[in-house]
């Protein structure tokens, strides 16, 4: 299953590196445009000049680490469909030319089903993208979360498995994995 992570789902790191550590271990196989990369470098940018450099260093890694994920978002495909933010075209362009069958995102709204429908294409929640991976391999899902865990307490941000969940907005799996 190939899916496209949007920026608002690599941007925090958390998440990032659960939904990554699964597609390193063959769950899925994530896909993301250089305008992808691009918003995540851009919010980072607001945050600071250290959280621009972290977020540059971050996304030249990834990219060495899925040197296959990166997918063209220039086509036209979509350009004559009705968006609710013509901004996010470019997410579902890099689906298409990927033959992506998901596209992961916390922003639902602006990937209206019936649009999505019609270009073959689902847009996900990723509290429900994770979800249906646990449902696939649990071990797998709770190794990832338990792994961003304890990078997050080796960076100084001591927490349970549960405050992380609930950091990373997945309540559902917070509740399946009874934390």
């Amino acid at each position: 299953m190939r899916a496209v992570l949007d920026a608002n789902v690599l941007f925090p790191t958390i998440l990032r590196e659960i939904l990554t550590d699964l597609g390193e271990g063959g769950l899925y196989r994530p896909m993301w445009s250089d305008r992808i990369l691009g918003e995540w470098h851009r919010a980072a940018i607001r945050l600071g000049p250290v959280a621009a450099e972290v977020a540059g260093a971050e996304i030249a890694m990834l990219c060495l680490r899925f040197p296959q994920a990166v997918q063209p978002d220039d086509g036209d495909a979509a350009i004559d469909l009705d968006f609710p933010d013509p901004a996010d075209r470019h997410v579902v362009e890099a689906a298409l030319a990927g033959d992506a069958a998901l596209i992961v995102t916390a922003n639902l709204r602006d990937f209206p089903r019936p649009l999505m429908e019609r270009l073959g294409l689902r847009a996900i929640h990723p509290d429900a993208f994770l979800l249906d991976l646990h449902a696939t391999d649990p071990a797998a899902v709770r190794s990832a979360v338990e792994s961003a865990r304890l990078r997050a307490e080796a960076a100084g941000g001591a927490m349970s498995v549960a405050e992380l969940l609930k950091r990373c907005r997945l309540p559902r799996l917070a509740k399946l994995m009874k934390i």
